[in-house]
C-alpha cells in the first residue's frame, strides 16, 4: 500500500525541527551499569532505531553498503528524522568504500550507528564455527576505518549465530571475537566503542544465551546485548505478549539490553501498538529502547518506506503508523550518576545443560606470528596452484589417516588446537606435513596429486619458544596476541590516533586447559568441521538479520 510521498521540503522542516543536534555537538554514548548515557552530560539514552540495509536483489556485489552512498544518505535520513530516529543499525560495510559524507550527514542529523563487523562471507559459520585470522581482520578493519566517527554507538560481533539448541557452541567463537575486538580497541589507544551481540529469541536458550554473552571479566564478555524480537504482533499487551515474561527473564542482566530488530508482520499493516509498552515504564527499566526492522520495502515485506527504480520515496502505511506511535513516547530514564552507585551485581555464566553447551573456555586469539611460525617450520605444504575450494576434499581425507586436533576446535569441551586460528592454507599445510612425517617423509608422501609440495623448513630463533609451546602436534597451549602494526591495519586512511608502532598485547587462550586435556581431544570434530565446510574459507552468511525472511 503505498502513499504519496511526502513532499522533500516538509520532510526537511520536520527533520530540522526535531534534530538540531550539530555535528561537534553530538556526543558518544557510554555505559554505566546496564544502561546507556550520553557522556556530555549523563542523561540516559533511548534508542529509537531503524534498520538501514537494502538486500542485495539489485546488485553485482555480495551486499549494498548503506553508507557508501551519499546520495541516499542525503534522501533518506530526512524521513528517518521525521519519525524520531536516534540510531540505525547496519549490517555490513565495505572497508574499500569512503563513509565520511553519510557518516557526517548522520551525526549532524543526530544519528548513532551500531554496525555489524561481519559481512555475508566473512561471518562466524554456526554450523562450522571458527575464529581465526581473516575473520579478525576483517572486523578490526571495520573498527579502523569508523572509529573515529563519535556517532558510531558499537559494533555487533555477531548477529544469530546460535539459535537453536543444536548450535550453541558456536556462541565461544562469537565471544572470542568479542574479546579480541575489544582487545584490539584497546590497544590501538582508540575511544572506548562498545562491542555487542545480537541474537534471536528462542525460548529454550534465551537465558542461558544472554547470561553467557554478560559473564565473565570485562575484557571478555559482551558490552550490550541485543535481541531479534518478533513476539508482538497486531494488536496485543505486555503480557499477552511475552514482552513481560522476557523482561523479567532478564531483568538483572548488568549489560545494556535492547531490541536489535522488532516489527511482526504477521498481521499487516504493522500497527506498532508496541512501541508505548516499549518505551513505558514496564520495560524502560530493563530495555535501552528498540530498532524497528526495517526502513526499505524488500520481497520480506518489513519495509516503512518503498524506493522506486529512479530512486522516489513512497511512505507506506506502516511508516505512517510507526510514526504516530514513536513521537508519542517520551521514556523517563535516570542519570549516569545514580546509575553508576546501583546494586546491580555480575551475571553469573551458565551451566551447561541438555540445552546449553558452549565452553567459557574460549578459543585462542587468532595471531598471525603463531600461524607464520609454524607454517615456515613445515617441509610439506598445499601447493599454491590449489584453489580454496579443494582444500575440503584434501582435508577429509588427510584427518581420517592421522590426528587433526591441533587445527580443530571444539566450543561445547573447550578444546582448542593451537593453531585452530590460523588461516586454511596454512592449517591444511600443517595437517598434509603432519602426515608426510607420520609416512616417514618420502617425497611420495607429499604429493596428493600434485596438490602439495616440499619447501625447505625453517625455523627463526624467535619462533622457538611458540613452537615448542604448540608442540609437534599442535596440541599444546600457545596464547595469542593482538598485533596493532600498521602493515597488518587493513584501514583505508582512517585515522591512527598518531601511532605508527608496532604493538601487541596479550590475547586470551585456553590458559585454563591442560595439555593433557588438550591431548585427549577429539579428532573426529576436526574432520566433521571440514567435512561441513567443503570449501573452507567460504563463511556461511548469518549476518543479514531478518533480511531474506
Amino acid at each position: 500500500m503505498l502513499f504519496k510521498s511526502l513532499l522533500p521540503s516538509a520532510i526537511v522542516a520536520i527533520s530540522t525541527f526535531i534534530s538540531s543536534v550539530s555535528a561537534d555537538d553530538l556526543p558518544p554514548i557510554e555505559i554505566v551499569g546496564n544502561k546507556f548515557f550520553y557522556s556530555n552530560n549523563g542523561s540516559q539514552f533511548f534508542m529509537k532505531g531503524i534498520a538501514y540495509q537494502q538486500n542485495t536483489a539489485d546488485s553485482n556485489s555480495t551486499f549494498v553498503d548503506p553508507l557508501a552512498d551519499a546520495d541516499a544518505c542525503k534522501r533518506d535520513i530526512p524521513y528517518m528524522q521525521a519519525v524520531d530516529t536516534n540510531v540505525i543499525r547496519v549490517y555490513a560495510l565495505d572497508t574499500t568504500q569512503d563513509h565520511t559524507e553519510c557518516m557526517q550527514l548522520l551525526q549532524e542529523a543526530g544519528i548513532y550507528v551500531v554496525a555489524d563487523l561481519s559481512q555475508p562471507d566473512e561471518s562466524i559459520n554456526r554450523a562450522s564455527p571458527s575464529w581465526d585470522l581473516d575473520l579478525l581482520k576483517r572486523y578490526t578493519s571495520v573498527v579502523d576505518l569508523f572509529h573515529n566517527y563519535t556517532n558510531i554507538l558499537g559494533f555487533f560481533a555477531g548477529n544469530e549465530v546460535t539459535n537453536e539448541v543444536s548450535n550453541t557452541d558456536a556462541s565461544a567463537f562469537v565471544k572470542a571475537a568479542i574479546r579480541d575486538t575489544k582487545a584490539y580497541i584497546k590497544a590501538k589507544g582508540y575511544r572506548t566503542i562498545p562491542v555487542g551481540y545480537s541474537a534471536n529469541d528462542d525460548t529454550d536458550i534465551r537465558q542461558s544465551l544472554a547470561q553467557y554473552f554478560a559473564c565473565g571479566d570485562d575484557d571478555e564478555r559482551a558490552d550490550f546485548f541485543g535481541i531479534n524480537m518478533y513476539e508482538w504482533c497486531g494488536s496485543s499487551s505486555f503480557t499477552t505478549s511475552g514482552y513481560s515474561t522476557i523482561t523479567k527473564d532478564y531483568a538483572n542482566l548488568n549489560i545494556p539490553l535492547f531490541f536489535s530488530e522488532y516489527g511482526c508482520n504477521k498481521v499487516t499493516p504493522r500497527k506498532f501498538q508496541e512501541v508505548a509498552t516499549i518505551y513505558g515504564d514496564q520495560m524502560t527499566d530493563v530495555w535501552s529502547g528498540a530498532i524497528v526492522y526495517m526502513y526499505f520495502q524488500e520481497e520480506n515485506d518489513y519495509g516503512l518506506v518503498s524506493i522506486d527504480g529512479s530512486g522516489k520515496v513512497s511512505t507506506l502505511q506502516d511508516y505512517n503508523n510507526y510514526k504516530s506511535q514513536i513521537l508519542q513516547v517520551s521514556p523517563s530514564g535516570v542519570k549516569a550518576a545514580d546509575e553508576s552507585s546501583s546494586s546491580l551485581s555480575p551475571t553469573s555464566c551458565p551451566t551447561n545443560t541438555d540445552n546449553w553447551e558452549a565452553s567459557t573456555e574460549l578459543p585462542p586469539t587468532p595471531d598471525k606470528d603463531v600461524c607464520n611460525c609454524m607454517s615456515e617450520s613445515l617441509s610439506c605444504v598445499v601447493s599454491p596452484k590449489v584453489k580454496s575450494s579443494k582444500y575440503g576434499d584434501l582435508f577429509d581425507y588427510v584427518c581420517d589417516q592421522i590426528d587433526c586436533s591441533g587445527i580443530g576446535a571444539n566450543g561445547t569441551t573447550g578444546e582448542y588446537g593451537a593453531y585452530s586460528p590460523c588461516e586454511a592454507a596454512d592449517k591444511l599445510s600443517f595437517v598434509l606435513n603432519l602426515y608426510y612425517e607420520a609416512q616417514g617423509g618420502d617425497d611420495s608422501a607429499c604429493d596428493f596429486d600434485g596438490s602439495a609440495t616440499l619447501q625447505k623448513a625453517q625455523t627463526a630463533s624467535s619462533c622457538s619458544a611458540i613452537l615448542k609451546s604448540a608442540g609437534t602436534s599442535g596440541l599444546g597451549t600457545v596464547v595469542g596476541a593482538i598485533h596493532t602494526d600498521e602493515s597488518d591495519s587493513q584501514s583505508n586512511g582512517s585515522s591512527t590516533n598518531g601511532s605508527n608502532s608496532s604493538k601487541t598485547t596479550s590475547g586470551s587462550s585456553s590458559s585454563g586447559t591442560s595439555a593433557a586435556k588438550k591431548n585427549s581431544a577429539n579428532s573426529n570434530s576436526a574432520m566433521t568441521l571440514w567435512t561441513k565446510i567443503g570449501a573452507v574459507g567460504v563463511s556461511m552468511v548469518v549476518g543479514f538479520g531478518m533480511i531474506m525472511m
